[in-house]
């Protein structure tokens, strides 16, 4: 298993609206197969930040995914509200020590 971590960040005046946009696109990402959970972070030092963060069964399944319908829906919801192009990586656990 592998997470995605992606950096968006947003017109702070449109928070409200951009997390019930992001709310409503969980859907998208939950009826993927390779996808085994999401959640949202705000960065209280940034309030424009965010980090998306994905749980995926492989990058490959990341990449497809980015290939779907479900993930132009994500975008349709969530895109509007991106002030510059998100940063995306990807890592894996190497260790859980408590």
């Amino acid at each position: 298993m592998i997470t995605e971590i992606a950096t968006l960040t947003i017109d702070p005046a449109n928070a409200a609206a951009f997390e019930a946009a992001v709310a409503k696109a969980a859907a998208s990402f939950q009826g993927d197969a390779g996808c085994h959970g999401m959640a949202l972070e705000r960065i209280i030092e940034a309030p424009a930040e965010y980090r998306l963060i994905v749980q995926w069964d492989s990058v490959e399944a990341h990449m497809a995914f980015r290939e779907t319908p479900a993930f132009k829906t994500w975008r349709g919801l969530a895109g509007p509200f991106f002030v510059g192009a998100p940063s995306v990586v990807h890592s894996e656990g190497v260790g859980h020590y408590f």
